[in-house]
């Protein structure tokens, strides 16, 4: 495992942020979960919260933090410890697709401002294995990495206002799912019939960060049968372990 030069600084009255280079990684992903699992091993009571980021974390405290400097300082002793770490155990999720023009919106602009088919797109993209870096903008809103270079294409200049829940988009030179509905910028290429956050479950999101994800397309007919198993709670993501 990489060890890195971090940064600790104030982020406000009760947190503190810590950075690793500015850069978008799996290894540096990597070294942020280790770190990130670590300090919740501690069992800290004085921290409530930890949410990552692509390269970093802020750590939240319960109260005011009387004395950062002792603070910032307990966190520089403890970043080597993270060795010893055991790494989570991550998944592979298999999210299905539908990229019918019913629901992929921008496919024929993005089509020809690529020169390349429809059919060719939605390989590229369902051919990839994405990371979930984090989650986050809206509940179960997956930030994932290693979108395919010949789909990058700039968000829209002018957002649309509504973007139908499970719409599955291309922004800049990430892709991602909307969770529930909302206005959004990206280019929308295709919809999932799952649900990507549910309040009431004992895990409202199913992945987490360091996991893994690969779309599955899928025509009209079984997009609408897996919906139909999503209404009834009967339908269950596709999934495989990773690692240990």
């Amino acid at each position: 495992m990489n060890t890195y030069k971090l940064s600790y600084t104030r982020f406000s009255e009760t947190s503190i942020l810590v950075r690793w280079p500015e850069k978008i990684a799996p290894e540096i992903l990597d070294d942020v979960l280790v770190f990130k699992n670590y300090l919740w091993s501690l069992n800290e009571q004085s921290i409530t919260q930890i949410t990552n980021a692509y390269n970093s974390l802020l750590i939240i405290y319960g109260a005011y933090i009387v004395n950062f400097e002792a603070e910032l300082s307990f966190l520089r002793t403890q970043y080597p410890s993270r060795m010893y770490q055991e790494v989570q155990q991550r998944k592979l999720w298999k999210i299905p697709v539908c990229y019918d023009a019913v629901f992929g919106l921008d496919l024929e602009s993005i089509s020809k401002e690529k020169k390349s088919s429809i059919s060719e797109l939605i390989k590229w993209h369902s051919e990839t294995i994405y990371i979930v870096y984090f989650i986050g903008f809206l509940p179960g809103f997956l930030y994932l990495g290693g979108l395919d270079k010949r789909l990058f294409v700039p968000r829209k200049k002018s957002p649309r206002q509504y973007i139908e829940k499970g719409a599955v988009a291309i922004g800049g030179e990430q892709t991602g799912i909307y969770p529930n509905a909302s206005p959004g910028g990206w280019n929308i290429i295709g919809n999932s019939p799952i649900n990507f956050f549910d309040p009431k479950s004992e895990t409202p999101c199913f992945a987490n960060a360091g996991d893994r994800i690969q779309f599955v397309a899928v025509d009209l007919k079984a997009h609408r049968h897996i919906l139909f198993e999503v209404k009834k709670g009967t339908y269950k993501i596709e999934s495989e372990v990773l690692d240990g």
